[in-house]
């Protein structure tokens, strides 16, 4: 199980493209799980104020559904049991869906999301486009450092893609600095399927969602394209 909150959010520009948001979410989120319904124990629900602090998913959240306490999920804690339906929003992390695709789960995930949420309801999600990368396939962008002189880390990400492109194993690595040197404080495994915005769309409206929207960096405020579907009536 990851440990949330672990990596800060990553600056948006060149590096996004190659995976720093994939980084900080692998780092922050436990593996998705193979099938609906495996996997550990999930951190449950909350109820989100309308100034939750850098949120840029619940913020268009709200933009959407207007000010507010909202009741938001995690996709990740919904899939696991850990949520009592109905919600007002389900939010999933940068490279969820993904990993939920190269599982063979992302349809049972969305139906369940759909199924949680109240009429009218959002689900909000983070997806990075990949496609562009599929021919290059890169395999080690720059590390990733935060910090200065003893308080520094260093984020170092290793991708390995299958001969077409279609999918790709992250290893990330987490250093930081203890006496004097460097130590591992920790490393995730993580693997995904390259998703097209086709094949989102496709998938958020096979699973009942309406109105299914793809907003840009510049329109969301967040580094990645967010998707945003509602819960018909």
């Amino acid at each position: 199980m990851g440990v949330r909150g672990a990596a800060p959010a990553p600056p948006r520009g060149a590096h996004t493209l190659w995976g720093v948001t994939a980084t900080a979410s692998a780092l922050d989120q436990r593996p998705a799980p193979d099938t609906l319904g495996a996997g550990g124990v999930g951190q449950g629900d909350d109820v989100l104020p309308v100034d939750e602090p850098g949120d840029a998913l619940v913020e268009v959240a709200h933009c959407v559904l207007g000010d507010g306490p909202l009741h938001a999920v995690d996709l990740l804690d919904l899939v696991d049991g850990a949520v009592e339906a109905p919600v007002d929003v389900v939010r999933a992390g940068d490279d969820l869906l993904p990993r939920l695709a190269h599982e063979g789960a992302l349809a049972e995930a969305l139906g369940a999301a759909r199924s949680a949420l109240r009429p009218g309801g959002l689900l909000v999600a983070a997806v990075p486009e990949l496609g562009g990368l599929r021919r290059l396939r890169p395999t080690a962008p720059p590390p990733r450092v935060i910090g200065h002189g003893e308080q520094r880390q260093v984020t170092v990400q290793l991708w390995d893609w299958t001969d077409d492109g279609s999918c790709y194993g992250l290893e990330v690595v987490q250093l930081v600095r203890h006496q004097g040197g460097w130590e591992v404080a920790r490393t995730v495994s993580t693997r995904h399927r390259v998703l097209t915005a086709d094949e989102v769309s496709s998938a958020l409206t096979e699973a009942g969602f309406a109105a299914v929207q793809r907003l840009t960096p510049g329109e969301s405020g967040h580094p990645l394209p967010v998707w945003v579907a509602v819960a018909a009536r």
